[in-house]
């Protein structure tokens, strides 16, 4: 678990400074939208998900064992026009521990982690709800909360998971005055769940 709640704790520092990249995006000439979507594939391809081509990716720093994150990768979705951010990030487990597909006692325990570290990394995380998914056999855990990332107030949703020796957190960030759109987001990660 220990490995969940790190991947977590650099995931929340790739946000903050990816949402306040964001910003910076922002301000520059948008692309051209696309309705198009890509693809993105976790898990040894046991949760996909699709984004809409206006998010651009943009891969994160491997993990480092100094840190405790040796093993993981990931990856930053980031919408320019939008606003929002979504990271992936996986990494892999080396305890031997095998983790099953819809594991709840480890995913109350990643749940339990994730907020602890959440709450300690962001002065004002408040988790607003939490829901337990299954999507074709897998369990995910999804907590919604709030905080200030980048300098300004922001949703967040956090979907994790695990299978076999692989653990998952995909964040979804959106700006705090933005309900539709990361409702929409979220809806696109979970295929509407």
């Amino acid at each position: 678990m220990a490995t969940l709640s790190k991947t977590a704790a650099l995931l929340a520092l790739a946000l903050t400074a990816g949402f306040g990249a964001s910003s910076l995006l922002a301000a520059s000439k948008p692309a051209a939208q696309s309705t198009a979507s890509q693809t993105i594939t976790t898990l040894g391809g046991k949760f996909t998900f699709t984004l809409p081509k206006a998010f651009t990716a943009d891969t994160l720093p491997a993990g480092d064992a100094a840190d405790g994150t040796a093993g993981t990768n990931g990856t930053m979705y980031t919408n320019s026009v939008g606003k929002s951010v979504v990271i992936v990030a996986e990494t892999v487990r080396n305890d031997g521990i095998t983790i099953k597909d819809n594991d709840p006692q480890f995913l109350d325990g990643a749940v339990a982690g994730f907020v602890k570290d959440q709450s300690a990394a962001l002065p004002d995380f408040k988790k607003q709800a939490e829901k337990k998914l299954t999507v074709k056999g897998l369990g995910l855990r999804q907590v919604d909360s709030t905080a200030t990332m980048g300098g300004g107030k922001t949703l967040n949703s956090t979907f994790l998971a695990g299978a076999g020796d692989h653990l998952l957190v995909i964040q979804a960030i959106s700006r705090a005055d933005d309900e539709k759109g990361h409702a929409l987001l979220v809806k696109q990660i979970t295929g509407g769940k």
